[in-house]
């Protein structure tokens, strides 16, 4: 199974999401990516921060465009981007819809990793119950 998560930048939202299902995730056979719609130079370093609050280190992860992930995935989850996301072949589409904290204080950031990482354990326990077997 191949899962992405995608925004604009690939820069904040998309990073945590990624860095957070790979870090809970205990099933080898599933692929984490993340990938932006545009170029961005770095992951945001409120991100990493509060990312690392949770002990899980993301300094090596970068900016990434849909063109560097699979052509095919089975799941793509978009973060809210309130744009249209380019089309990616894909057996299931759902939007998060986590508002983006770019340029906001420290607590926007927690905020929205808070609300990731809710989704990805939920995420996590509907792939567990099989509920994506049928797409």
């Amino acid at each position: 199974m191949k899962i992405a998560f995608v925004c604009v930048h690939n820069s904040c939202r998309s990073q945590m999401a990624e860095a957070l299902m790979k870090h809970y995730n205990k099933n080898t056979e599933i692929e984490i990516y993340s990938a932006g719609t545009e170029e961005y130079p770095q992951v945001k370093e409120k991100a990493v921060k509060v990312i690392e609050d949770l002990g899980i280190n993301i300094k090596s992860q970068y900016p990434k465009l849909l063109t560097d992930i699979p052509e095919e995935l089975d799941i793509l989850i978009t973060m809210g981007c309130n744009v249209q996301c380019p089309f990616v072949p894909n057996r299931f589409t759902e939007d998060w819809g986590i508002d983006d904290p770019s340029g906001k204080d420290i607590k926007e950031f927690e905020k929205a990793r808070d609300e990731i990482q809710e989704k990805v354990f939920n995420l996590i326990k509907r792939i567990e119950k099989g509920e994506f077997n049928g797409y």
